[in-house]
């Protein structure tokens, strides 16, 4: 035992100068640990320096922008005063604007329609019943048939990635001259013209049916008014424009499956207008308006400000009724994630009964709180609240007793001042970030019945432009529909069709060719002083509010294409 302790004794100094070497060293890998986490912190120190001075350089180039926005919209505002109202992106919009060139057509994701004021006096309805005599069976006979039974439910190609595209970079050369002189690549299109994007109107064609079914005028009321909601419901996360119509361009679409035919035609360059008239296959009614945007740029967004009067006949009933759709405005075209909000009010009038429905588009607000959110009544014409309506445009409406309505209302707005006293907020400056709503869903008050609800968007979607099911179909084209449409349609405008088969490249040069095209034709025609003549339209009053509108002229259903122009 004791040489042991012995032999314990001679080790411990080996055991403490190796103990003494271990300490030297972990206390040399400490200093070297922490003079890496100072040089560490330094650099990030740096790095968040840099990058809140790009962030406050980036906030000061859009107040300027915004800036420059509004000044340009007041000065062109005085120098056109006493004239017809001008876009403040000139009548080829920041979608297809030009430089050195110019492009054609009308508007983009904000398709829209906007608002006239219109008397209520009782117009008689001018049938029009006629017009369905042209072709043969309105069923869908071989005058009416385009080829298409079973319908595609994706694209050829799916959407290119814009990530690695600033829209910053195109907008930030207005700076100092004049708005108009933008061009937008193609890969900020989608896949469709401007023609197209209006044929979504009819994507709820059935609530017009089920108008034509009802007796009640109240209940006829509301279908129209779910009708015009469901018209602006395929907006929502459309944030790519179509492609401009080109003067003369056409499309037509008959859906023997929805009941309805339509046919529209770009009418108009200086201004962009677009002109449209579906019909009912069972003679039922007819949808018929013609429309031309005005866009505001104010340095963060893009709002449209449609004009135009889209009106719906139904025949059965003799009646008639007149609205626009709301305004619709486009976030964060400079930084940030593109997002689409509806606002404004949209006054439907009956001309038979004099019944009006005024629908409430609200803006999101400072907390997101009415993202989305649409509500009005339906009145009579001594202006007694008949019926409540209620709901989101990206989703349903609802309709409800007004007295249910209203004090739901006054509950509801008590409890928002209680959240809003609660609430502290860092700042009283409105973002133009997307808000987040308080509920995906809407509140359904006892009592409720339901209008109209969206239907869900396919699978793919995402990868196919965001379109909706009936979206995805709109340029579809077969050997047996090219024998049948006239070859102004765009389904055989070689640009969009190039970009929905996945040829970028191609599509933009095409895009350049059609333009180049469609500019040498109107010096042509500048040169020999002659007008152009629309084909299927022409230009006169409205004739329920007298607004000026594009009425069809008929015989499109005849196939007789004779004279047509070449325009692609």
């Amino acid at each position: 035992m004791i040489k042991e302790c012995d032999v314990a004794k001679d080790m411990l100094p080996s055991f403490l100068q190796k103990a003494e070497v271990v300490s030297e060293a972990s206390r040399e890998t400490c200093v070297a640990l922490s003079d890496c986490l100072n040089l560490f912190t330094k650099q990030e120190g740096v790095r968040n320096f840099k990058l809140e001075q790009e962030q406050e350089k980036n906030k000061i180039l859009s107040e300027a922008l915004e800036t420059l926005a509004t000044e340009h919209h007041e000065l062109e505002q005085s120098l056109v005063e006493g004239s017809p109202p001008v876009s403040i992106l000139s009548e080829d919009e920041f979608y297809d604007a030009r430089s050195g060139s110019e492009s054609e057509g009308s508007l983009t994701c904000l398709e829209a329609v906007t608002a006239h004021s219109f008397e209520e006096n009782e117009v008689p309805v001018s049938s029009g019943k006629h017009r369905m005599s042209e072709g043969k069976d309105c069923g869908g006979g071989d005058a009416l048939s385009n080829g298409i039974k079973k319908h595609r439910t994706s694209l050829p190609s799916p959407m290119f990635s814009r990530n690695d595209f600033s829209i910053w970079s195109i907008l930030r050369k207005c700076i100092g001259m004049e708005l108009s002189k933008i061009t937008m690549p193609v890969i900020f299109n989608e896949p469709l013209s401007f023609l197209q994007r209006l044929t979504e109107y009819m994507e709820h064609t059935y609530l017009i049916h089920k108008a034509s079914s009802f007796s009640d005028p109240v209940e006829r009321m509301q279908c129209v008014a779910a009708f015009a909601v469901s018209a602006v419901a395929s907006q929502w996360e459309r944030t790519g424009k179509p492609f401009n119509p080109l003067l003369g361009e056409t499309y037509e679409l008959v859906r023997d499956d929805l009941g309805f035919r339509l046919i529209s035609e770009q009418v108009s360059h200086h201004p962009p207008i677009s002109a449209f008239h579906a019909e009912g296959l069972n003679n039922d009614f007819i949808f018929h308006g013609s429309i031309y945007p005005r866009l505001k740029f104010w340095g963060k967004s893009v709002e449209a400000e449609p004009k135009g009067t889209i009106t719906l006949e139904l025949l059965e009933h003799n009646e008639a009724y007149t609205w626009t759709n709301p305004t619709c405005c486009v976030h964060n075209i400079i930084v940030g994630k593109l997002w689409i909000e509806q606002y404004g009010n949209v006054e439907i009038i009956n001309h038979k009964t004099g019944d009006k429905c005024v629908l409430n588009f609200k803006p999101c607000g400072l907390f997101g709180k009415e993202l989305h959110k649409v509500e009005g009544y339906i009145q009579d014409k001594s202006k007694k609240k008949l019926c409540a309506l209620y709901g989101k445009w990206t989703e349903c409406l609802y309709s409800v007793d007004p007295a249910t309505f209203d004090a739901y209302k006054k509950n509801d707005k008590r409890n928002t001042e209680e959240k809003k006293n609660s609430k502290q907020t860092s700042s009283s400056e409105e973002s133009d970030e997307m808000p987040v709503p308080d509920s995906e869903s809407v509140f359904i008050i006892p009592g409720s019945v339901l209008l109209w609800r969206i239907a869900p968007r396919p699978p793919n979607s995402a990868q196919m432009y965001n379109f909706t099911s009936f979206a995805m179909v709109l340029n579809e084209v077969d050997k047996e529909m090219e024998s049948v449409i006239p070859k102004t349609d765009c389904r055989l405008r070689p640009d969009i069709r190039a970009m929905e088969n996945g040829e970028i490249d191609q599509a933009s040069e095409e895009k350049k060719r059609l333009e180049e095209k469609q500019r040498a034709a109107r010096k042509n025609r500048s040169k020999s002083e002659e007008d152009w003549k629309t084909r299927w339209f022409h230009q006169g009053p409205n004739p329920y509010n007298g607004a000026q509108d594009w009425i069809y002229s008929g015989s499109y259903w005849d196939r007789n294409y004779f004279n047509l122009p070449d325009i692609y």
